[in-house]
């Protein structure tokens, strides 16, 4: 057997995250930022190294800029963000809107002082030109593959400023605070699991445990470690529904109703096993019946959106999407196929309004685009409540000027599905609710907390 060893001083440099000094004094941010807005951006600025959690519509995008630039002018060298696919154009479209300088980059050349590129195209760029790094929908980065999860956390840990923004920090999903802590330089995930929780699987009831669909269920908080917790994710995070999570006023910022039909399709074809169809039970069943009533659901979504000026079929499986596209008059299929460079493309006809209807897979389209153009969308639900709050948002979002549809098609079995989504979406809530009353009581001790850092294991120092 070949034993490998590994030099101790190459271990440590590969485990390190640069030294986090704290931020510094922002010098006259814009003032075209609302007051929250500026209040945040000065807070994140001061901090260094923080993450903006706020809801579709707040100005994730206006705040990364002004960061981005503060960063800038600070060091003398350009920033980096970082973005979803088909992204990157609206928000130099936004710059150019607010008078900041900044260019998309595909090569990865350095093309303005606040360079954007997605995610899929940071192996092309080097940490060393750059003085910091924003990660615009950051809640994406927990859906990556090990390698370019690995790559993106790499880019950052070298780099001393670091900013993360996200309409979802899915505060009951503490894989992802994880996930974002470590891209910050603070705890890593497994050493905020050992810090804050404990294992119990066998023990721990179920309403104890995390949310179902949670990458750590079976982790509860140690006995007093609830409160820690929460000031320690203040301590580098803030997070925002509404103007008046922070304290300010919520004029302008009312959305729209959201008008949500549920259509439970009958299948035309019993199961092969029984006489009678019977509503799915468990997920193996699910499945089945999800691909028993493909045609239906699929005819279904096309007639609830034949009269829409504009509109998104949301789907999950090849098989979907493909009929889809053929059923409905005037759609563009989006497939997981399609490189990146044509992915881009379609995303970015159809939030120019080039394109009728859009049939495509959350996983692909549903994080940080502007769809405020239209107000109609159909939707196969799944067990995640992220992607559909997420394919959602895309519409409901401040400034929409209609009211938004969403006819969820489904079947007998899957209204369990959609009481599991209630369920996580209830819990949701009230998890946030929770997550902004810890920060906006920590603020006050915001200063000491930066003074007084967390105890971190030696390597992250």
């Amino acid at each position: 057997m070949t034993v490998a060893f590994v030099d101790y001083e190459s271990f440590i440099e590969e485990r390190a995250q640069l030294k986090n000094m704290g931020g510094f004094e922002p010098v006259d941010l814009p003032g075209h930022l609302f007051d929250y807005q500026h209040a945040l951006v000065d807070w994140a600025v001061r901090k260094g190294r923080a993450g903006i959690f706020a809801d579709c519509g707040l100005g994730k995008t206006p705040m990364e800029l002004a960061w981005a630039e503060q960063v800038h002018r600070r060091t003398g060298k350009p920033v980096l963000l970082l973005t979803p696919l088909a992204v990157g154009f609206q928000i130099v479209t936004e710059a150019e809107k607010f008078g900041h300088d900044a260019a998309l980059s595909r090569d990865g050349s350095v093309t303005a002082p606040i360079t954007v590129t997605n995610y899929e195209q940071i192996e092309k760029f080097d940490f060393s030109d750059f003085g910091g790094v924003v990660c615009d929908e950051s809640s994406a980065i927990k859906a990556f593959d090990g390698t370019r999860r690995e790559q993106v956390t790499e880019f950052m840990r070298r780099i001393q400023y670091r900013l993360l923004g996200t309409a979802t920090a899915a505060p009951n999903d503490y894989f992802e605070l994880g996930t974002s802590s470590e891209a910050l330089g603070e705890l890593g995930h497994t050493d905020m699991l050992t810090r804050f929780f404990v294992n119990d699987n066998r023990t721990v009831s179920s309403r104890s445990r995390f949310a179902a669909g949670s990458r750590d269920v079976g982790w509860r908080f140690k006995g007093h470690g609830e409160e820690p917790f929460w000031r320690w994710v203040s301590s580098w995070a803030r997070a925002i529904r509404k103007p008046s999570d922070l304290g300010f006023d919520d004029r302008g910022h009312t959305l729209p109703a959201l008008i949500q039909r549920t259509h439970v399709i009958e299948a035309r074809e019993s199961r092969a096993d029984t006489l009678f169809d019977m509503p799915a039970i468990g997920l193996q069943e699910e499945r089945e019946e999800t691909r028993r009533t493909l045609t239906e659901r699929c005819e279904a979504a096309a007639a609830a959106l034949d009269d829409a000026e504009h509109g998104v079929a949301w789907c999950h499986l090849n098989d979907e999407s493909s009929l889809l596209a053929r059923l409905i008059d005037g759609a563009v299929e989006v497939t997981g196929s399609d490189s990146p460079e044509v992915k881009e493309e379609k995303l970015a006809a159809f939030t120019r309004g080039e394109i009728r209807v859009l049939v495509t897979k959350p996983s692909i389209g549903a994080w940080g685009l502007n769809w405020q153009h239209s107000h109609r969308m159909t939707y196969f639900p799944s067990h995640s409540y992220e992607q559909l709050y997420q394919a959602t948002r895309r519409m409901l979002r401040f400034g929409q000027q209609h009211d938004v549809e969403v006819d969820v098609i489904t079947t007998e079995g899957g209204l369990n599905v959609l009481a599991n989504l209630n369920r996580k979406a209830e819990q949701a809530d009230r998890m946030f609710t929770a997550l902004v009353a810890h920060m906006n009581d920590a603020a006050g001790v915001t200063r000491a907390t930066y003074d007084n850092p967390v105890e971190v294991p030696a390597w992250l120092a």
